[in-house]
């Protein structure tokens, strides 16, 4: 990858954001990264940041059209701010839903949107979706950040059909347990309610995950390599899954799904209209 390419990273202050910057930054590229308080330890002259809170429509288009007018263009565009809540989904509250969705699903929307109309006109771009493995092979206390992570998942692979023909990229992340701060007090949200009931699942859930914290396997900067090492590629892939971990998971969903195909083959197959019998 010779040429100097401009990218734009969403949540680049801390976690797999400033991974992904630190080793694009290190390639001799130039990168716009967003944080909520506009406050981040990069220091390089190719680093440039840029106030953006993922619920601010307003604070999105303008940060995208400032990134693009600096130079001109936007190679890559980076949806990785996020965050995760968990708890039974009966514990879940509606305000907590709607946040978790404004930021994981409507804030990464509203950033492709405002790049779009950019990508089109100069006929390139690669678009990164920054998901989870929860979205592939959810587990029990993670319904709400699955679903949002699910959603993004979806229009990640329609868009893909849609913006193909225009020679913009499209690709999805799927990673696994890698160390950052997502697990963190200060990025991690639990359900305000508990329910005595779902102890046995949501709640082993959460504290095995209280146990993970800090100790995970993943390591975020090779993480940002393999990203990296896509958007080089000709042929990048729609799906990228992300770790041992996540890759056994998708695995183990993906023989559920066959499974569950071939023993519901005869119900799945007989709900079209029987054949009119012939006069």
């Amino acid at each position: 990858m010779s040429k100097q390419q401009i990218w734009f990273i969403t949540g680049a202050g801390r976690g797999l954001g400033k991974a992904i910057a630190h080793y694009v930054l290190a390639q001799g590229h130039i990168v716009f990264g967003t944080t909520r308080d506009g406050n981040a330890d990069l220091v390089s002259p190719d680093f440039h940041l840029l106030p953006m809170e993922m619920t601010n429509a307003h604070q999105i288009k303008a940060a995208v059209a400032a990134a693009h007018a600096r130079f001109g263009r936007l190679d890559v565009i980076v949806n990785n701010a996020g965050y995760g809540i968990f708890g039974a989904l009966e514990e879940v509250t509606e305000q907590e839903v709607r946040q978790l969705f404004d930021v994981n699903v409507f804030g990464p929307l509203q950033v492709m949107q405002a790049a779009l109309p950019f990508l089109r006109g100069q006929r390139h771009g690669h678009l990164i979706n920054i998901s989870s493995i929860a979205s592939l092979a959810p587990i029990a206390g993670s319904a709400i950040y699955a679903a949002s992570k699910c959603a993004l998942d979806g229009l990640s692979q329609s868009l893909a059909h849609e913006v193909a023909p225009l020679g913009i990229k499209v690709t999805v992340v799927n990673p696994g347990a890698f160390r950052t701060e997502f697990l963190a007090e200060r990025s991690v949200r639990k359900s305000a309610i508990g329910i005595a009931d779902y102890n046995a699942t949501a709640g082993a859930v959460l504290t095995a995950l209280t146990h993970v914290a800090g100790k995970q396997v993943g390591d975020p900067a090779r993480a940002a390599k393999a990203i990296y090492s896509i958007v080089a590629a000709e042929n990048p892939p729609l799906h990228l899954v992300l770790g041992k971990d996540a890759l056994s998971r998708t695995r183990r969903t993906q023989e559920h799904l066959s499974t569950d195909l071939t023993t519901w083959e005869q119900v799945t197959t007989a709900t079209e209209f029987a054949e009119e019998a012939p006069s």
